[in-house]
């Protein structure tokens, strides 16, 4: 994973929301995963990050685990759906990097959120 190229822009349509401190991915969630495992089978050297992230909400404890659990619920689908799990890696946030600023519930329902990164090996 180390010295992998990051691709931010591959997946960013493929962001998995989250409801409030909850970590199950959605079923309404699980087209945009088969479109990166799709991706990630016709691409046998790539890797994927997967960022875990929560709303501000929440002792930085809590969301840090949340962040986590959310992460890995999306590493999760993705090994169902045939990715080899040596090729995942997880990783919190918590709240720490929301995606939108502000305290409404709209914006706080854009922070709950697994993102999904593409690694690419350097040619």
């Amino acid at each position: 994973f180390e010295g992998m190229l990051m691709d931010r822009g591959a997946f960013s349509s493929s962001t998995v929301h989250f409801e409030y401190d909850r970590s199950i991915v959605k079923s309404t969630e699980l087209g945009k995963l088969q479109t990166v495992a799709r991706a990630l089978k016709a691409a046998p050297n790539d890797k994927l990050l997967i960022e875990g992230h929560c709303d501000e909400r929440g002792t930085e404890e809590y969301n840090r685990a949340l962040g986590e659990r959310r992460a890995l619920a999306v590493r999760a689908q993705l090994i169902k759906m045939g990715v080899a799990p040596a090729r995942i890696r997880t990783l919190s946030y918590g709240e720490d990097k929301p995606a939108e600023l502000g305290h409404t519930e709209a914006t706080w329902a854009r922070n709950r959120r697994g993102e999904l990164v593409l690694l690419k090996p350097k040619i």
